[in-house]
């Protein structure tokens, strides 16, 4: 027979474990000025993020990451993979955007935004639409019997439906939505379609109906490096224990000089979504979602304190007892500063580069079976096959000339019509006489340019080989 954990073992020694089963936790509801911020934040994400994939532009879809023709589509803008680069500067005005946010004010993203948070609100919203509030839901898991059944089958069918519709909007952005449907409609899925969602469908049914708060405290890694971004001027959700302490309950008679405003009723602890006592101090499983403040602040109006026992203030304004505006000239710091200044710089450049962006990329590939050869009138040619890239979604004329070397020139046909959004194969002929340059490789660059607009152009560098 196994033994509990802690328990005594025959020699005497105590039989120690290091995991520690997980508790539910039945999260209260709570109304206030933060829960209104946080459902707002909610519908506007989800809305982005299920609206998106419907929205037209140009007859196509307006916002598609389309794998197969290795073009992202983003309103009127298309990316290749050769723009790799404004991939790479979206991930660091994002990464340097959440140090600032830190910094500031501690774990708003999570509070507020993560999707784990974000799925997490949602399916609370659903179980306590059916299951009823906090009691009425512990009530439930101790019971048993037909209904107990019915209602949890049917909160289970809602959250699968949910994340199923979430899994089909996910992979809208990579597949045309009127395509997916009809293959949908046709039985027709692609293999990896059919995974990507059910894998995540299954996933958000997981996190957010299962594992909730265990991805924050176990899994998340931000959890664990977020307190390296925190100092004393953060603001983060505090408990006053000046004001607080003793804490203890309101009875007729007892000697309230004695006592402080908290009157350890609980419901601070009862509301938190990660089953955590702000009144045990600053703790990493905090996500910030200032669920305690609402609560704090209704238990205050009800016994007639002042609010903000619980409160966003800073572990240097809780020690000097600063005021609201002492607070904000701390929390404006150079630190702050800094992290502003390199977020509207890399913002900037990254805009100015975006808004400049020439919509044309050509690569040039030598003819590798004909490395150089004479020409019936004596000359040298070259042959080199050209790639363009049209970006924009019109179809343009280029002209595609050559220098670098003395009496080169392009034999036949120098322009070609490259459709819209989409690459042109074009072959070209370089001639030149056989005294130019020296034997062996001779730098040349081709420049292709739009012949409807002269903004539209590049040049790119090649070599010209003399036998």
């Amino acid at each position: 027979m196994s033994q509990p954990a802690n328990s005594p073992q025959p020699d005497g020694t105590a039989k120690v474990s290091f995991y520690e089963k997980r508790k539910k936790i039945y999260a209260k509801g709570v109304r206030g000025y933060f829960d209104n911020w946080r459902i707002a934040l909610v519908i506007f994400t989800q809305v982005l993020f299920y609206v998106s994939p419907w929205l037209t532009w140009n007859g196509r879809q307006a916002i598609l990451l389309h794998l197969v023709e290795r073009k992202f589509y983003i309103f009127g803008m298309v990316f290749w993979p050769q723009d790799v680069i404004y991939l790479a500067a979206l991930l660091i005005v994002s990464a340097y955007a959440l140090f600032l946010v830190t910094a500031v004010a501690g774990r708003l993203f999570c509070g507020y935004a993560c999707p784990q948070t974000v799925y997490t609100q949602i399916f609370m919203w659903i179980e306590n639409k059916i299951e009823g509030d906090r009691n009425a839901r512990i009530k439930l898991d101790k019971g048993s019997g037909a209904h107990k059944l019915r209602v949890k089958a049917t909160k289970h069918l809602i959250w699968l439906l949910f994340s199923l519709w979430t899994g089909f909007t996910l992979v809208c952005y990579f597949t045309p939505v009127t395509e997916l449907i009809n293959n949908v409609m046709t039985n027709n899925l692609g293999s990896w379609e059919i995974f990507w969602i059910f894998f995540y469908g299954g996933f958000t049914y997981l996190f957010a109906g299962f594992m909730r708060e265990q991805v924050c405290k176990y899994m998340c890694p931000y959890a664990r490096f977020q307190s390296v971004m925190f100092d004393p001027d953060t603001l983060i959700i505090t408990y006053d224990p000046e004001r607080g302490e003793p804490r203890g309950v309101r009875k007729k008679g007892a000697d309230l000089s004695k006592l402080g405003d908290c009157v350890d009723c609980g419901q601070c602890v009862q509301v938190c979504p990660t089953g955590i006592d702000i009144r045990n101090g600053l703790q990493y499983e905090c996500i910030g979602c200032a669920a305690c403040i609402d609560i704090c602040d209704q238990v205050m109006d009800k016994v007639g304190l002042p609010r903000g026992l619980v409160r966003y203030s800073t572990e240097s304004a809780m020690a000097k007892h600063l005021t609201k505006k002492e607070i904000l000239a701390h929390v404006v710091r150079p630190r702050i500063l800094l992290y502003t200044a390199i977020l509207i710089l890399i913002t900037g450049l990254s805009a100015w580069f975006l808004a400049h962006r020439i919509p044309l990329k050509v690569d040039i590939i030598r003819d590798r079976s004909t490395l150089a050869r004479e020409a019936d009138d004596g000359r040298i040619e070259n042959v080199f096959m050209l790639q363009i890239m049209n970006t924009e979604e019109r179809p343009h004329r280029y002209k595609v000339t050559v220098d670098g070397l003395p009496g080169a020139e392009i034999a036949g046909n120098n322009e070609v019509d490259a459709v819209a959004a989409g690459l042109t194969s074009f072959n070209v002929i370089v001639s030149a006489p056989p005294d130019a340059g020296k034997t062996g490789s001779n730098p040349i660059h081709f420049e292709i340019e739009a012949t409807d607009n002269d903004d539209i152009k590049v040049r790119e560098k090649a070599s010209f080989l003399q036998p």
